[in-house]
């Protein structure tokens, strides 16, 4: 009798294992999903997540709900998700804010890496090196040599400390050898506003904020910071076509879940994720945005973010910028 009954509580738990399937992933999901940006509405980040998550939502059976929650560079929102239960039921889209903010905060609430679990680098957004028309320099290699002629009287604006455009151009001043003056914003409007104004000579800007300018010609590109040329300014040479081999900027916006996830429920988001990016209407909406699809593996967006991390941390400390 007890062999019996111990051969019934086996079988029961097997079915037990099977009901819920490797990793707990077995009728994920079974209810909404709520994504966090951590931003407030209107932003790059923001634009984005609610491109892609009606088809991802259509794939998954179940709504994606983007919910904004704003504060601190990012911070606020990204902490929710850091210590959000890893049932895959909350999610995080972040910017390139994610690999900064780790070298211009003292103390983070919590650890940009170990916190939580890579799904995939969604977009990528192009970084535009801009220029006032009255800075007579067409290419990287003039400019440098103004800068080394001028050094401290080139200003550059930005949206404000730790931005991508912020730690850009320390690397460009580190790489090149020159002094740029920083002038922050608390925005990317004004600073770009200022800049067609000529209250500043220079800019590394995301591209679909500076493109419609250098279309005008109130602004000249004379560089772009991918490892390859963007389409939208395909005529427009890299950074490393320039001369500064090494000089790499992405703005990458990807998609995280808190750690300990189970792999075949991050694998059961990926995928639809991917088909969702893939998707005609959705890769020609986030084109019109400026936005290139990525769509990596999960192994590979957490070599990226290690990457960005570290080498933005060097910079900061490069430039002397001290974390507060």
């Amino acid at each position: 009798m007890e062999k019996l009954s111990g051969l019934i509580a086996v079988c029961m738990a097997s079915a037990g294992l099977i009901i819920a399937g490797p990793g707990g992933a077995q009728g994920y999901p079974s209810k909404p999903v709520r994504m966090i940006v951590p931003f407030v509405p209107g932003g790059n980040t923001d634009i984005i997540a609610r491109v892609f998550s009606p088809k991802m939502s259509e794939l998954l059976g179940q709504q994606v709900v983007v919910e904004n929650r704003g504060g601190a560079g990012g911070v606020i929102g990204t902490e929710v998700i850091a210590r959000a239960a890893p049932d895959g039921y909350m999610l995080l889209m972040v910017s390139a804010a994610h690999t900064i903010n780790p070298a211009m905060t003292k103390k983070l609430p919590y650890d940009s890496v170990k916190d939580f679990a890579p799904i995939s680098m969604i977009a990528d957004v192009p970084t535009a090196f801009v220029v006032h028309p009255s800075l007579p320099a067409k290419t990287v290699k003039e400019f440098i040599a103004i800068a080394r002629a001028r050094p401290g009287e080139i200003n550059y604006s930005t949206a404000g400390r730790g931005t991508v455009g912020h730690l850009a151009a320390e690397l460009l001043s580190s790489m090149a050898k020159i002094k740029l003056v920083h002038v922050p914003y608390k925005g990317s409007g004004q600073s770009m506003i200022d800049l067609v104004a000529g209250h500043v000579q220079m800019q590394l800007s995301s591209m679909p904020a500076a493109i419609q300018h250098v279309q005008t010609g109130r602004l000249r590109m004379i560089a772009q910071t991918g490892k390859r040329r963007s389409a939208a300014a395909a005529n427009v040479p890299t950074m490393e076509e320039s001369g500064l081999v090494g000089f790499v900027v992405s703005s990458g916006f990807g998609l995280f879940a808190p750690a300990g996830t189970p792999r075949a429920v991050i694998d059961r988001i990926h995928s639809a994720l991917v088909k969702a990016l893939n998707d005609p209407a959705v890769k020609e909406s986030l084109g019109s945005q400026g936005a290139e699809v990525v769509a990596s593996s999960p192994d590979e967006y957490d070599q990226f973010n290690r990457a960005e991390i570290a080498k933005w941390i060097k910079v900061a400390a490069q430039a002397g910028i001290v974390p507060e």
